[in-house]
């Protein structure tokens, strides 16, 4: 390898570095070339590449990113496992072929910066996936909702069956269909009262012109026997 193909590499794996939220460091020895297939197969579903590099380069790259944790690891065959995705799953498959092959000993890594220990590498793998931890979430945000559905049904439905008994009294004739509703009844008791006063001032005024009736033609008939005596002693005069 050339120095400017040794600079590619660098830059790859520097590249690599910056891009993952989890490195793991494991080391290698005695893995063969279609087990190390097959992991790959298995930590690409969680956006996951396992490489092999030398230890020269690897350290150049962790420099060249300001990651020194990561050079800590590198001593002894070490292969690494770059996670862009999912760092349950990808760890979960790292230990699956350790059961498989009783290889693949983890040395340690670092996630967001921060140093990982083999045993901490070892507790992340049995983590459930993020699928699995999605499906909990919205299981638990669609939970409360769901309550919050069940009341406003059964809101909707009381409303509803209230109105179905008023509809169905209006149809027997319990409630007549001019009626207001029971709340405007005390307002409904006192209009008549109101309207009463009025009407009692009205009559009262009839009936004094029927009583004043009598005097009003006793007072013509006066006046017409006023004129018959005025007449008879005109009469007499001209005799």
């Amino acid at each position: 390898m050339n120095r400017e193909q040794k600079a590619a590499v660098i830059d790859e794996i520097a590249a690599d570095i910056q891009e993952s939220e989890a490195i793991f460091a494991v080391d290698y020895r005695g893995i063969t070339v279609a087990q190390v297939a097959e992991l790959r197969g298995k930590l690409r579903e969680s956006d996951a590449t396992f490489r092999v590099v030398k230890n020269t380069l690897t350290e150049r790259a962790a420099d060249k990113v300001d990651a020194p944790q990561l050079k800590e690891l590198l001593t002894g065959p070490t292969a690494l496992t770059f996670v862009r995705g999912d760092v349950a799953a990808a760890a979960k498959a790292v230990s699956d072929a350790q059961k498989t092959t009783q290889l693949l000993e983890f040395k340690g890594g670092i996630m967001n910066g921060e140093p990982l220990d083999a045993a901490q590498i070892t507790a992340i793998s049995k983590l459930p996936s993020r699928e699995v931890l999605y499906g909990q979430l919205v299981g638990v945000v669609a939970s409360p909702v769901s309550g919050v559905v069940r009341t406003l049904n059964a809101l909707i439905q009381g409303v509803a069956i209230q109105l179905g008994g008023v509809l169905e009294k209006k149809q027997s004739g319990e409630i007549p269909a001019g009626d207001a509703p029971a709340a405007a009844a005390p307002a409904t008791e006192d209009a008549p009262a109101e309207a009463e006063a009025p009407a009692e001032e009205t009559e009262a005024p009839a009936a004094e012109a029927t009583e004043d009736t009598p005097a009003a033609e006793a007072d013509t008939s006066t006046t017409d026997n006023d004129q018959t005596d005025a007449s008879a002693a005109a009469d007499s005069t001209d005799a």
